[in-house]
């Protein structure tokens, strides 16, 4: 039995009802969280002395690309977006991703442990984003959880795609419209299968029907106005739903929040400008989570550097949320948007040993370290 003991840190869990860090040890046996608590016995078990330190459930990244745009090599290539057709509901995105990608290696150095890898945003049904940890070289011994969500994109990317070639959608009406017509013949393919008749196969239709079930939720990419175009259709088709990247939330807070929804806001190093994706309104953050709305920053890795995450916790912590809560926003919240909290975002025993150690406080101290990092009880970094 392989036993660690991590004692002495300042353990910010992000377990309900624990508002504030404490000083604790973490005992470990076999990847798995075993014990919390004070002067834990020591026995046989490997110590790690993490005085002065501060303990977090690893980082999660709710919207990465990484591996699907792929960085590594001297040209950039890209398997993220299948653009032969803007509806490819079916297509499983572990079958892009490069696991060794080097941007891997930056989010387990600077603490994300897990990840939601998405495809697209080229299509309007863009494919199957799946979870995985950071660490490994075989993308399906990494995953977590496959498929874990649907990927769905709303406005200017899907109508750009397509418009370039003269065919649907080349307006957000044609956008609209593959979006609830895909849907509608979704529900009428399961209806058909609970009835016991026997539907002709369609691959992207049986891609959705989780979605449908209420087992994964869709990821929706929209900004500005398409939120009310994304509220409209999940509502209707009653969906688990996350609004990605959600620039302009504010603009519909009454809407979210009686919606339902989750948000996965960001990245927010993107520019201020006019134009579709440029507002960038921080403050919605505040307020949504004030409304009791389940809250993320994502950074788009690797479009943006997977340690802008600390940038995302500390700029909403500047717009006054307190920092126990922006935390929250990068573990266990994105965690139960995707059904995940028994096994991963926070410190509890039976969970995943997915774990970082920080000098300094994320988000608030600008020189904040990660010192080690641990996925499923094994040290995979260490400064």
């Amino acid at each position: 039995m392989n036993r660690i003991l991590i004692q002495g840190g300042m353990l910010c869990t992000m377990a309900d009802g624990v508002t504030e860090p404490f000083l604790g040890d973490i005992l470990i046996e076999d990847g798995r969280i075993r014990q919390i608590g004070t002067e834990l016995p020591v026995g046989d078990a490997e110590l790690i002395d993490a005085t002065g330190l501060y303990v977090l459930p690893g980082l999660f990244e709710a919207h990465a690309h990484i591996g699907l745009f792929d960085f590594s090599q001297e040209t950039t290539f890209s398997d993220a977006n299948e653009s032969s057709d803007p509806v490819h509901a079916a297509l499983d995105a572990r079958y892009g991703v490069n696991p060794r990608a080097r941007e891997f290696r930056a989010a387990y150095q600077y603490g994300i442990t897990d990840m939601l890898l998405t495809p697209g945003s080229s299509n309007v049904y863009c494919g199957l984003a799946f979870v995985a940890k950071s660490y490994g070289d075989n993308i399906f011994d990494m995953t977590v959880k496959a498929p874990a969500a649907v990927k769905i994109a709303l406005g200017g990317n899907p109508k750009k795609n397509f418009g370039a070639y003269g065919r649907l959608p080349v307006t957000r009406m044609g956008v609209a419209q593959l979006l609830w017509d895909t849907f509608r013949r979704a529900q009428e393919y399961l209806a058909q299968q609970e009835a016991g008749q026997q539907p002709a196969y369609d691959a992207d239709l049986e891609a959705l029907l989780p979605a449908l079930r209420g087992e994964i939720p869709c990821k929706i990419h929209c900004t500005q106005h398409d939120i009310l175009t994304a509220l409209e259709f999940a509502n209707h088709f009653g969906l688990r739903f996350s609004l990605e990247h959600a620039w302009g939330a504010e603009e519909y807070l009454d809407e979210i929040i009686a919606s339902g929804g989750a948000i996965c806001f960001g990245p927010i190093a993107t520019y201020r400008a006019p134009g579709e994706r440029r507002r960038v309104d921080v403050t919605a953050v505040k307020a949504l989570d004030a409304a009791g709305v389940n809250v993320a920053m994502v950074t788009d890795s690797p479009f943006y550097s997977e340690e802008s995450l600390y940038h995302h916790i500390g700029e909403v912590v500047r717009d006054g949320v307190p920092h126990m809560r922006a935390l929250r926003m990068v573990t266990i919240n994105p965690v139960r948007q995707l059904g995940l909290e028994q096994r991963l975002g926070s410190l509890e025993a039976g969970k995943d040993a997915d774990l970082i150690l920080v000098q300094g406080r994320l988000g608030l101290d600008t020189d904040a370290r990660v010192l080690l990092t641990m996925i499923d009880g094994r040290v995979v970094y260490q400064r």
